[in-house]
């Protein structure tokens, strides 16, 4: 689809009921890394951007690019890891004593990763080495999870129980972009870091459409409409 909603074309097809969630094109815009339940378990599959040549590449869900396309994060069995796309070497990432994490998202410069851990009492946002480290909490308030990076690596988009915010990766200067009425989920900031894309619900279940708005918060703009439309990324 076209940043404006126009040219909606499906990629995938499903003669089942596999689902094909989690898009994220690659950093030369040619693949398409997704997750797949095809086969009966969830996986992490790689597809031309004209959704030919799909290919399975590991256990797990929710797998990003490195920014030099030759790695990917991802989550399995609620941990984080990295996996070196030649050759498959893993290295995990969050500790076990950060439980239930998901999210991962990689820093522009490729030094550092993004994900969240949800606790009993509330959800949290970490930052953590790419090599391996000790993770920095970010923000521990709202449910706050699904973090992304804006592209010059200063701000983090997430999302709590109903919004989407920004705030610094130090955890200052926190500011809720959607302060508007329905749900708001899966924000990623557009290439030039001016825009961002989210989907939005009138409740916790739908139906989803999608959205752009700018950075500094405004008027939204709707781009789909009869559909349950969800976890956009920019090309």
């Amino acid at each position: 689809m076209s940043a404006d909603g126009s040219k909606l074309r499906q990629l995938t097809q499903q003669e089942t009921d596999d689902q094909d969630v989690d898009p994220m094109f690659s950093p030369d815009g040619k693949s398409i890394l997704f997750t797949s339940t095809r086969g009966g378990k969830p996986g992490i599959w790689r597809m031309r951007d004209d959704g030919s040549k799909p290919e399975r590449i590991c256990d797990g869900d929710q797998a990003e690019w490195s920014p030099d396309g030759k790695k990917i994060v991802l989550r399995r069995n609620e941990r984080i890891l990295t996996r070196v796309l030649d050759g498959g070497e893993e290295r995990f990432v969050s500790p076990e004593s950060l439980p239930h994490c998901s999210g991962p998202a990689w820093s522009p410069e490729g030094k550092s990763l993004a994900f969240a851990s949800r606790r009993e009492q509330s959800n949290a946002v970490y930052v953590a080495p790419a090599e391996g480290g000790k993770p920095t909490k970010v923000y521990d308030q709202q449910g706050a999870c699904e973090p992304h990076w804006s592209p010059d690596g200063t701000r983090i988009v997430y999302e709590t129980e109903t919004h989407v915010c920004t705030i610094n990766r130090d955890g200052t200067k926190n500011r809720v972009i959607t302060p508007f009425g329905g749900v708001q989920r899966y924000a990623r900031y557009s290439p030039d870091g001016q825009t961002l894309i989210f989907c939005q619900g009138v409740s916790e279940k739908g139906p989803w459409e999608l959205y752009t708005i700018p950075v500094a918060g405004g008027k939204p703009r709707k781009l789909t409409e009869g559909g349950s439309d969800m976890y956009p990324d920019w090309k």
